[in-house]
Protein backbone atom coordinates (compact mmCIF):
# COMPACT_ATOMS: atom_id res chain seq x y z
CA UNK A 1 0.00 0.00 0.00
CA UNK A 2 1.37 3.40 -0.88
CA UNK A 3 0.12 7.23 -0.86
CA UNK A 4 -0.28 8.04 -4.57
CA UNK A 5 -2.80 4.43 -4.60
CA UNK A 6 -4.78 5.92 -1.39
CA UNK A 7 -5.15 9.11 -2.43
CA UNK A 8 -6.14 8.48 -6.32
CA UNK A 9 -8.66 5.36 -5.13
CA UNK A 10 -7.24 3.14 -6.39
CA UNK A 11 -6.95 1.11 -3.36
CA UNK A 12 -10.47 1.83 -2.54
CA UNK A 13 -12.13 1.99 0.90
CA UNK A 14 -9.37 -0.58 2.25
CA UNK A 15 -6.41 2.20 1.40
CA UNK A 16 -8.43 4.59 3.25
CA UNK A 17 -8.72 2.52 6.03
CA UNK A 18 -5.04 1.62 6.08
CA UNK A 19 -4.23 5.44 6.30
CA UNK A 20 -6.37 6.23 9.06
CA UNK A 21 -6.12 2.79 11.34
CA UNK A 22 -2.49 1.29 10.64
CA UNK A 23 0.65 1.32 12.37
CA UNK A 24 2.58 2.91 9.96
CA UNK A 25 0.80 6.30 9.12
CA UNK A 26 -0.50 6.50 12.98
CA UNK A 27 3.33 6.60 14.14
CA UNK A 28 4.30 9.28 11.89
CA UNK A 29 1.54 11.54 12.57
CA UNK A 30 2.12 10.75 16.54
CA UNK A 31 5.63 11.66 16.03
CA UNK A 32 4.88 14.62 13.85
CA UNK A 33 2.30 15.68 16.68
CA UNK A 34 4.45 15.50 19.51
CA UNK A 35 7.51 17.41 17.63
CA UNK A 36 5.43 20.11 18.25
CA UNK A 37 5.68 19.97 21.88
CA UNK A 38 7.80 20.65 24.07
CA UNK A 39 8.36 16.68 25.31
CA UNK A 40 7.22 13.92 23.38
CA UNK A 41 5.15 12.64 26.49
CA UNK A 42 3.45 15.35 26.53
CA UNK A 43 1.21 13.83 24.02
CA UNK A 44 -1.79 11.61 25.18
CA UNK A 45 -4.43 9.33 22.94
CA UNK A 46 -5.80 11.26 19.80
CA UNK A 47 -9.59 10.22 18.82
CA UNK A 48 -9.90 10.09 15.06
CA UNK A 49 -13.33 12.33 14.55
CA UNK A 50 -14.28 12.29 11.43
CA UNK A 51 -12.77 11.95 7.55
CA UNK A 52 -13.47 13.05 4.07
CA UNK A 53 -11.70 11.81 1.33
CA UNK A 54 -11.47 13.65 -2.42
CA UNK A 55 -10.45 11.08 -4.68
CA UNK A 56 -7.62 12.32 -6.91
CA UNK A 57 -6.82 14.89 -4.61
CA UNK A 58 -6.75 14.58 -0.57
CA UNK A 59 -7.57 13.11 2.42
CA UNK A 60 -8.62 14.72 5.55
CA UNK A 61 -8.98 13.53 9.06
CA UNK A 62 -10.32 15.90 12.01
CA UNK A 63 -8.83 14.30 15.82
CA UNK A 64 -8.89 15.55 19.17
CA UNK A 65 -5.39 14.95 20.12
CA UNK A 66 -5.33 15.07 24.52
CA UNK A 67 -2.36 16.73 25.77
CA UNK A 68 -1.24 16.33 29.40
CA UNK A 69 -1.46 19.21 31.17
CA UNK A 70 2.04 19.89 33.43
CA UNK A 71 2.00 19.64 37.11
CA UNK A 72 -1.27 17.86 37.03
CA UNK A 73 -2.67 14.09 35.89
CA UNK A 74 -5.21 15.50 34.01
CA UNK A 75 -5.38 15.88 29.82
CA UNK A 76 -6.71 18.89 27.69
CA UNK A 77 -8.44 18.21 24.71
CA UNK A 78 -6.81 19.74 21.19
CA UNK A 79 -8.34 19.68 17.79
CA UNK A 80 -5.99 18.80 14.84
CA UNK A 81 -6.81 18.61 11.37
CA UNK A 82 -4.76 16.44 8.99
CA UNK A 83 -4.53 16.69 5.02
CA UNK A 84 -2.85 13.84 3.01
CA UNK A 85 -2.46 15.45 -0.35
CA UNK A 86 0.33 14.16 -3.40
CA UNK A 87 1.87 17.46 -2.93
CA UNK A 88 2.51 17.98 0.33
CA UNK A 89 0.59 20.89 0.65
CA UNK A 90 -3.14 19.50 -0.31
CA UNK A 91 -5.31 21.34 2.02
CA UNK A 92 -5.32 24.52 -0.29
CA UNK A 93 -4.31 27.07 2.94
CA UNK A 94 -3.37 30.77 2.46
CA UNK A 95 0.40 30.09 2.48
CA UNK A 96 3.85 29.78 4.36
CA UNK A 97 3.29 33.42 5.54
CA UNK A 98 -0.12 33.53 5.94
CA UNK A 99 0.27 30.42 8.60
CA UNK A 100 3.20 31.89 10.43
CA UNK A 101 1.63 35.41 10.87
CA UNK A 102 -1.88 33.53 12.26
CA UNK A 103 0.50 31.55 14.41
CA UNK A 104 2.22 34.63 15.70
CA UNK A 105 -0.93 36.21 16.52
CA UNK A 106 -1.58 32.77 18.62
CA UNK A 107 1.02 33.01 20.79
CA UNK A 108 0.59 36.33 21.63
CA UNK A 109 -2.80 35.47 22.65
CA UNK A 110 -0.89 32.29 24.91
CA UNK A 111 -3.76 30.40 23.08
CA UNK A 112 -1.10 28.49 21.35
CA UNK A 113 0.64 26.80 24.24
CA UNK A 114 1.76 24.44 25.38
CA UNK A 115 2.47 23.36 21.08
CA UNK A 116 5.50 25.22 20.65
CA UNK A 117 4.47 25.27 16.66
CA UNK A 118 0.94 24.64 15.38
CA UNK A 119 1.71 23.85 11.88
CA UNK A 120 3.56 21.11 10.30
CA UNK A 121 4.56 19.26 7.24
CA UNK A 122 5.60 15.49 6.36
CA UNK A 123 6.72 15.63 3.04
CA UNK A 124 7.25 11.90 3.23
CA UNK A 125 3.56 10.84 4.09
CA UNK A 126 2.42 14.14 2.18
CA UNK A 127 1.36 15.29 5.11
CA UNK A 128 -0.41 18.67 6.64
CA UNK A 129 -0.95 18.82 10.11
CA UNK A 130 -2.72 22.11 11.73
CA UNK A 131 -3.46 22.22 15.67
CA UNK A 132 -6.26 24.26 16.40
CA UNK A 133 -6.93 27.41 16.50
CA UNK A 134 -4.56 27.75 13.67
CA UNK A 135 -6.38 29.27 10.83
CA UNK A 136 -5.20 31.37 8.35
CA UNK A 137 -8.86 31.41 6.58
CA UNK A 138 -10.80 32.18 9.75
CA UNK A 139 -8.07 34.71 11.41
CA UNK A 140 -10.54 36.00 14.39
CA UNK A 141 -10.26 32.36 15.34
CA UNK A 142 -7.12 33.02 17.10
CA UNK A 143 -8.47 35.81 19.39
CA UNK A 144 -11.67 34.57 19.99
CA UNK A 145 -10.05 31.35 21.09
CA UNK A 146 -8.29 33.76 23.91
CA UNK A 147 -10.66 33.66 27.09
CA UNK A 148 -10.06 37.40 27.70
CA UNK A 149 -10.88 38.53 24.22
CA UNK A 150 -13.82 36.13 24.99
CA UNK A 151 -14.92 38.13 27.57
CA UNK A 152 -14.65 41.29 26.30
CA UNK A 153 -16.78 40.07 23.19
CA UNK A 154 -19.55 38.60 25.37
CA UNK A 155 -19.70 42.06 27.50
CA UNK A 156 -20.05 44.26 24.31
CA UNK A 157 -22.67 41.75 22.77
CA UNK A 158 -24.97 41.84 26.34
CA UNK A 159 -24.22 45.54 26.20
CA UNK A 160 -25.71 45.78 22.71
CA UNK A 161 -28.58 42.88 23.77
CA UNK A 162 -29.72 44.78 26.32
CA UNK A 163 -28.99 42.35 29.30
CA UNK A 164 -28.28 43.60 32.70
CA UNK A 165 -24.70 43.31 33.67
CA UNK A 166 -25.94 41.20 36.95
CA UNK A 167 -26.59 38.22 34.52
CA UNK A 168 -24.07 39.19 32.17
CA UNK A 169 -21.05 38.52 31.51
CA UNK A 170 -18.85 36.62 33.59
CA UNK A 171 -15.52 38.54 34.66
CA UNK A 172 -13.60 34.75 33.38
CA UNK A 173 -14.28 32.02 30.65
CA UNK A 174 -12.46 28.70 29.60
CA UNK A 175 -13.05 28.51 25.86
CA UNK A 176 -13.41 24.99 23.99
CA UNK A 177 -13.50 24.58 21.30
CA UNK A 178 -16.37 22.48 19.84
CA UNK A 179 -16.18 22.34 15.74
CA UNK A 180 -12.44 22.85 14.36
CA UNK A 181 -12.53 22.92 10.52
CA UNK A 182 -10.32 24.76 9.43
CA UNK A 183 -11.63 26.62 6.00
CA UNK A 184 -14.72 25.45 6.62
CA UNK A 185 -16.23 26.02 9.74
CA UNK A 186 -15.53 26.85 13.60
CA UNK A 187 -17.68 26.68 16.54
CA UNK A 188 -16.43 27.62 20.32
CA UNK A 189 -17.52 27.71 24.02
CA UNK A 190 -17.24 29.70 26.42
CA UNK A 191 -18.19 28.34 29.98
CA UNK A 192 -18.69 31.06 32.91
CA UNK A 193 -15.40 30.44 35.85
CA UNK A 194 -17.32 32.75 37.81
CA UNK A 195 -20.98 30.60 39.18
CA UNK A 196 -22.98 28.20 36.83
CA UNK A 197 -25.98 31.11 36.47
CA UNK A 198 -23.43 33.13 34.77
CA UNK A 199 -24.53 31.06 31.25
CA UNK A 200 -22.34 29.39 28.85
CA UNK A 201 -22.25 31.20 25.50
CA UNK A 202 -21.56 29.45 21.80
CA UNK A 203 -19.72 31.15 19.16
CA UNK A 204 -20.15 30.09 15.80
CA UNK A 205 -17.20 31.84 12.78
CA UNK A 206 -18.36 32.98 9.56
CA UNK A 207 -15.87 33.54 6.91
CA UNK A 208 -17.41 36.94 5.68
CA UNK A 209 -21.11 38.42 6.11
CA UNK A 210 -22.79 35.52 5.91
CA UNK A 211 -22.81 35.36 9.88
CA UNK A 212 -25.29 38.94 9.60
CA UNK A 213 -27.50 37.46 7.73
CA UNK A 214 -27.83 33.72 9.98
CA UNK A 215 -28.17 36.10 12.73
CA UNK A 216 -31.29 38.26 11.08
CA UNK A 217 -32.95 34.72 10.03
CA UNK A 218 -32.48 33.42 13.76
CA UNK A 219 -34.00 36.08 15.16
CA UNK A 220 -36.81 36.42 12.99
CA UNK A 221 -37.17 32.48 13.39
CA UNK A 222 -37.08 32.93 17.16
CA UNK A 223 -39.83 35.36 16.98
CA UNK A 224 -42.04 33.63 14.54
CA UNK A 225 -41.83 29.99 16.55
CA UNK A 226 -42.64 32.06 20.00
CA UNK A 227 -46.37 33.15 18.58
CA UNK A 228 -46.64 30.44 15.94
CA UNK A 229 -44.40 27.19 17.05
CA UNK A 230 -47.10 25.29 19.07
CA UNK A 231 -45.14 23.82 21.89
CA UNK A 232 -41.45 24.30 19.96
CA UNK A 233 -39.23 27.18 20.08
CA UNK A 234 -36.13 28.33 17.93
CA UNK A 235 -32.91 29.81 20.08
CA UNK A 236 -32.42 33.51 19.75
CA UNK A 237 -29.21 34.64 19.02
CA UNK A 238 -27.41 36.91 21.66
CA UNK A 239 -25.72 39.36 19.02
CA UNK A 240 -23.56 39.18 15.56
CA UNK A 241 -20.41 41.00 16.49
CA UNK A 242 -19.54 42.18 12.83
CA UNK A 243 -15.78 42.71 14.08
CA UNK A 244 -15.09 39.32 14.27
CA UNK A 245 -18.00 37.52 12.15
CA UNK A 246 -18.90 35.90 14.77
CA UNK A 247 -22.79 35.38 15.89
CA UNK A 248 -22.99 34.26 19.60
CA UNK A 249 -25.78 32.01 20.42
CA UNK A 250 -26.99 31.73 24.57
CA UNK A 251 -26.91 27.32 25.80
CA UNK A 252 -29.71 25.94 25.27
CA UNK A 253 -30.51 23.08 27.73
CA UNK A 254 -31.91 19.74 26.34
CA UNK A 255 -30.92 16.31 24.46
CA UNK A 256 -31.14 15.77 20.71
CA UNK A 257 -34.09 14.12 19.61
CA UNK A 258 -32.01 11.97 17.69
CA UNK A 259 -30.74 9.89 21.73
CA UNK A 260 -34.51 9.67 22.01
CA UNK A 261 -35.38 7.62 18.87
CA UNK A 262 -34.71 4.38 20.81
CA UNK A 263 -37.40 4.93 23.55
CA UNK A 264 -40.72 4.65 21.86
CA UNK A 265 -43.89 5.29 23.66
CA UNK A 266 -46.28 8.36 23.89
CA UNK A 267 -43.01 10.58 24.82
CA UNK A 268 -41.46 10.30 21.08
CA UNK A 269 -44.70 10.48 19.69
CA UNK A 270 -45.60 13.97 21.13
CA UNK A 271 -42.27 15.48 20.65
CA UNK A 272 -42.29 14.08 16.75
CA UNK A 273 -46.04 15.82 16.63
CA UNK A 274 -44.17 19.02 17.82
CA UNK A 275 -41.43 18.85 15.01
CA UNK A 276 -43.93 18.40 12.71
CA UNK A 277 -46.15 21.26 13.49
CA UNK A 278 -42.97 23.25 14.09
CA UNK A 279 -42.42 22.81 10.51
CA UNK A 280 -45.34 23.51 9.58
CA UNK A 281 -45.38 26.90 10.92
CA UNK A 282 -42.08 27.31 9.69
CA UNK A 283 -42.99 26.80 6.28
CA UNK A 284 -45.82 29.83 6.85
CA UNK A 285 -42.83 32.17 7.71
CA UNK A 286 -44.15 34.97 5.61
CA UNK A 287 -41.18 36.00 3.28
CA UNK A 288 -41.20 39.93 3.93
CA UNK A 289 -40.34 38.49 7.48
CA UNK A 290 -37.48 36.29 6.90
CA UNK A 291 -36.39 38.66 4.29
CA UNK A 292 -34.14 38.45 1.33
CA UNK A 293 -33.11 35.23 0.95
CA UNK A 294 -31.41 32.69 -1.70
CA UNK A 295 -33.60 30.20 -3.65
CA UNK A 296 -32.66 26.91 -3.99
CA UNK A 297 -34.29 24.26 -6.83
CA UNK A 298 -34.11 20.31 -7.28
CA UNK A 299 -31.62 20.49 -9.46
CA UNK A 300 -29.44 22.17 -7.51
CA UNK A 301 -30.19 20.03 -4.01
CA UNK A 302 -28.99 16.69 -6.71
CA UNK A 303 -25.54 18.64 -7.49
CA UNK A 304 -24.83 18.85 -3.99
CA UNK A 305 -25.27 15.39 -3.48
CA UNK A 306 -23.22 14.66 -6.19
CA UNK A 307 -20.53 16.60 -5.38
CA UNK A 308 -20.71 14.73 -1.96
CA UNK A 309 -20.52 11.71 -3.10
CA UNK A 310 -18.24 12.15 -5.90
CA UNK A 311 -15.44 9.63 -3.87
CA UNK A 312 -18.53 6.71 -3.64
CA UNK A 313 -17.64 5.29 -6.92
CA UNK A 314 -13.72 4.85 -6.50
CA UNK A 315 -13.82 3.35 -3.00
CA UNK A 316 -16.90 1.46 -3.08
CA UNK A 317 -18.05 1.11 -6.82
CA UNK A 318 -21.21 -0.79 -6.89
CA UNK A 319 -22.64 1.43 -4.50
CA UNK A 320 -21.56 4.60 -6.61
CA UNK A 321 -23.18 3.35 -9.75
CA UNK A 322 -26.24 2.55 -7.25
CA UNK A 323 -25.94 6.39 -5.97
CA UNK A 324 -25.73 7.47 -9.61
CA UNK A 325 -28.77 5.65 -10.82
CA UNK A 326 -31.05 6.74 -7.70
CA UNK A 327 -30.13 10.22 -8.98
CA UNK A 328 -30.62 9.60 -12.43
CA UNK A 329 -34.41 8.04 -11.27
CA UNK A 330 -34.77 11.29 -8.92
CA UNK A 331 -34.50 13.53 -11.35
CA UNK A 332 -37.02 11.94 -14.02
CA UNK A 333 -39.54 11.13 -11.30
CA UNK A 334 -39.02 14.68 -10.34
CA UNK A 335 -40.55 15.93 -13.40
CA UNK A 336 -43.62 14.09 -13.84
CA UNK A 337 -44.69 15.88 -9.95
CA UNK A 338 -46.92 18.58 -9.61
CA UNK A 339 -44.63 21.68 -8.05
CA UNK A 340 -45.57 24.85 -5.78
CA UNK A 341 -44.27 28.29 -5.24
CA UNK A 342 -41.01 27.95 -3.10
CA UNK A 343 -41.52 28.83 1.20
CA UNK A 344 -39.68 29.84 3.90
CA UNK A 345 -37.48 26.22 4.27
CA UNK A 346 -35.01 25.27 7.24
CA UNK A 347 -33.05 23.00 4.87
CA UNK A 348 -31.35 21.35 7.85
CA UNK A 349 -34.23 20.24 9.47
CA UNK A 350 -32.88 16.94 11.73
CA UNK A 351 -33.60 14.96 14.69
CA UNK A 352 -29.89 16.14 16.31
CA UNK A 353 -31.02 20.36 15.77
CA UNK A 354 -34.01 19.77 18.13
CA UNK A 355 -33.20 19.53 21.46
CA UNK A 356 -35.82 18.07 23.66
CA UNK A 357 -36.47 19.79 27.44
CA UNK A 358 -39.53 19.41 30.05
CA UNK A 359 -40.62 22.57 28.49
CA UNK A 360 -40.50 21.24 24.47
CA UNK A 361 -38.47 21.37 22.08
CA UNK A 362 -35.81 23.91 20.78
CA UNK A 363 -35.15 24.20 17.08
CA UNK A 364 -31.56 25.63 16.60
CA UNK A 365 -28.76 26.02 14.01
CA UNK A 366 -30.72 27.94 10.76
CA UNK A 367 -27.67 28.66 8.77
CA UNK A 368 -28.67 27.48 5.26
CA UNK A 369 -32.33 28.72 5.43
CA UNK A 370 -33.63 29.36 1.95
CA UNK A 371 -36.76 29.87 -0.64
CA UNK A 372 -37.21 26.30 -1.59
CA UNK A 373 -39.58 23.69 -1.70
CA UNK A 374 -41.08 22.75 1.80
CA UNK A 375 -41.10 18.60 0.63
CA UNK A 376 -37.18 19.43 0.64
CA UNK A 377 -37.92 19.99 4.65
CA UNK A 378 -39.97 17.34 5.04
CA UNK A 379 -38.15 14.72 3.14
CA UNK A 380 -35.22 15.34 4.82
CA UNK A 381 -36.45 14.97 8.41
CA UNK A 382 -38.32 11.58 7.19
CA UNK A 383 -34.55 10.45 5.62
CA UNK A 384 -33.06 11.65 8.69
CA UNK A 385 -35.79 9.29 11.17
CA UNK A 386 -34.76 6.31 8.32
CA UNK A 387 -30.53 7.13 9.16
CA UNK A 388 -31.05 6.61 12.96
CA UNK A 389 -33.61 4.03 13.10
CA UNK A 390 -30.71 2.21 10.61
CA UNK A 391 -28.23 3.36 13.51
CA UNK A 392 -30.25 2.14 16.24
CA UNK A 393 -31.13 -1.16 14.06
CA UNK A 394 -35.00 -0.70 15.74
CA UNK A 395 -38.06 -0.95 14.22
CA UNK A 396 -41.45 1.42 14.37
CA UNK A 397 -39.59 3.58 11.58
CA UNK A 398 -43.28 4.21 9.83
CA UNK A 399 -45.15 4.57 12.90
CA UNK A 400 -41.94 7.62 14.14
CA UNK A 401 -42.80 8.71 10.73
CA UNK A 402 -46.65 9.16 10.23
CA UNK A 403 -46.44 10.70 13.95
CA UNK A 404 -44.39 13.18 12.36
CA UNK A 405 -46.87 13.84 9.45
CA UNK A 406 -49.21 13.86 11.23
CA UNK A 407 -48.09 16.99 12.78
CA UNK A 408 -47.00 18.72 10.01
CA UNK A 409 -49.81 17.67 7.39
CA UNK A 410 -53.42 19.01 8.37
CA UNK A 411 -54.03 21.61 5.28
CA UNK A 412 -51.34 20.99 3.72
CA UNK A 413 -51.71 19.64 0.03
CA UNK A 414 -51.11 15.87 -0.68
CA UNK A 415 -48.78 16.30 -3.59
CA UNK A 416 -46.34 17.87 -0.85
CA UNK A 417 -45.99 14.61 0.99
CA UNK A 418 -45.55 13.22 -2.34
CA UNK A 419 -42.44 15.07 -3.43
CA UNK A 420 -41.51 14.78 -0.06
CA UNK A 421 -40.91 11.19 -0.39
CA UNK A 422 -38.57 11.40 -3.42
CA UNK A 423 -36.52 14.26 -1.33
CA UNK A 424 -36.44 11.22 1.56
CA UNK A 425 -34.46 9.25 -0.85
CA UNK A 426 -31.94 11.62 -2.28
CA UNK A 427 -31.32 12.91 1.09
CA UNK A 428 -30.85 9.57 2.78
CA UNK A 429 -28.24 8.82 0.10
CA UNK A 430 -26.72 12.64 1.07
CA UNK A 431 -26.64 11.64 4.69
CA UNK A 432 -24.99 8.24 4.39
CA UNK A 433 -22.02 9.53 2.28
CA UNK A 434 -21.54 12.42 4.64
CA UNK A 435 -21.85 10.99 7.90
CA UNK A 436 -20.31 7.38 6.54
CA UNK A 437 -17.05 6.95 9.08
CA UNK A 438 -14.68 5.66 6.60
CA UNK A 439 -12.64 4.13 8.99
CA UNK A 440 -14.41 2.10 10.60
CA UNK A 441 -14.74 -1.37 9.97
CA UNK A 442 -18.15 -1.77 9.26
CA UNK A 443 -18.53 1.43 6.97
CA UNK A 444 -19.31 -0.68 3.75
CA UNK A 445 -21.84 -2.51 5.02
CA UNK A 446 -23.87 0.67 6.48
CA UNK A 447 -23.60 2.36 3.12
CA UNK A 448 -24.62 -0.50 1.33
CA UNK A 449 -27.68 -1.13 3.56
CA UNK A 450 -28.38 2.83 3.52
CA UNK A 451 -28.61 3.39 -0.39
CA UNK A 452 -30.52 -0.06 -0.03
CA UNK A 453 -33.28 2.00 2.14
CA UNK A 454 -33.21 4.81 -0.13
CA UNK A 455 -33.88 2.52 -3.18
CA UNK A 456 -36.38 0.87 -1.41
CA UNK A 457 -38.02 4.63 -0.95
CA UNK A 458 -38.04 5.06 -4.26
CA UNK A 459 -39.51 1.89 -5.83
CA UNK A 460 -42.29 2.62 -2.95
CA UNK A 461 -42.93 6.30 -4.99
CA UNK A 462 -43.20 4.60 -8.17
CA UNK A 463 -45.58 1.94 -7.04
CA UNK A 464 -47.50 4.88 -5.74
CA UNK A 465 -47.20 6.90 -8.98
CA UNK A 466 -47.84 3.82 -11.32
CA UNK A 467 -44.88 4.51 -12.71
CA UNK A 468 -42.93 1.58 -14.12
CA UNK A 469 -39.45 0.95 -12.77
CA UNK A 470 -36.50 2.28 -14.08
CA UNK A 471 -37.36 5.83 -15.18
CA UNK A 472 -33.61 7.38 -15.78
CA UNK A 473 -32.33 9.06 -19.03
CA UNK A 474 -29.24 6.50 -19.34
CA UNK A 475 -28.73 2.81 -17.84
CA UNK A 476 -26.34 2.41 -14.81
CA UNK A 477 -25.99 -0.69 -13.12
CA UNK A 478 -28.09 -0.90 -9.72
CA UNK A 479 -26.08 -3.18 -7.26
CA UNK A 480 -28.72 -3.46 -4.41
CA UNK A 481 -32.30 -4.20 -4.99
CA UNK A 482 -35.21 -2.21 -3.36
Amino acid sequence: MNLSDVLSGRAKLEGIQWMLRSGAPRRALRRDLSSLLPTPDRLGPCQLRYARFGPGSKLTAYYDALVHIEGTEGYCVRPVAVTWGSDGDADGHHGTAGLAETQAEAVRHGVAAPFRQLVADVPDWGMHVQVSPLDAHFPQLVRLSDPCYARDVVAAACAASGIAPDHFPARQYTVTSIRYRPGKRHVLRYDSLDTVERGTIFAKLYPSEKGERVFRVATQVAEWLAEHGQGVTSVRPLAYMAKDAVVLYPRVFGAPLSERLHRSGQGLARCLQRAGAALHALHHLPQAVAGPLQRYDFAAEIREIQRDSAHIPALLPPEGAAIGAILDRAQALHERLPQEPPTFTHRDFKCEHLLVAPRGLTLIDLDRCALADPAFDVGKFLADLQWWFTAYDQDELEQAQEEFIAGYAPGEPPERLVRARLYEAVELVQMTVLRARLFEQHAARRTLRLIGRAQAVLNNLQRTLGVPRPVVRRERPVAISG
